[in-house]
């Protein structure tokens, strides 16, 4: 798991099946004091994520599908969940 920041918002209009109706957005990892740290990337958001918010990114496909609910799903990253506050 990886703590980003999300940078924006991914808009297509034509995506697989397992992509339809989901939220796609751009992270960037960032380390504990919230400087970037590694490249961007795009995670699927079920959790209502909006640009600035600081999230949990999971990269991990079997537990991915888990969060999404699709056992046959192809998702490579999904925003596990919404950080409140860093220390």
């Amino acid at each position: 798991m990886k703590l980003a920041i999300v940078v924006g918002n991914v808009v297509a209009t034509i995506k697989t099946p397992s992509h339809q109706n989901k939220k796609l957005m751009v992270v960037i990892p960032v380390d504990a004091t919230g400087k970037e740290c590694g490249e961007s990337m795009i995670a699927i958001d079920r959790f209502q994520a909006g640009v600035g918010d600081y999230v949990l990114v999971l990269e991990e496909g079997g537990s991915a599908r888990d969060i999404l609910e699709d056992p046959k799903g192809s998702f490579d990253a999904v925003i596990a969940g919404i950080v409140d506050r860093l220390n």
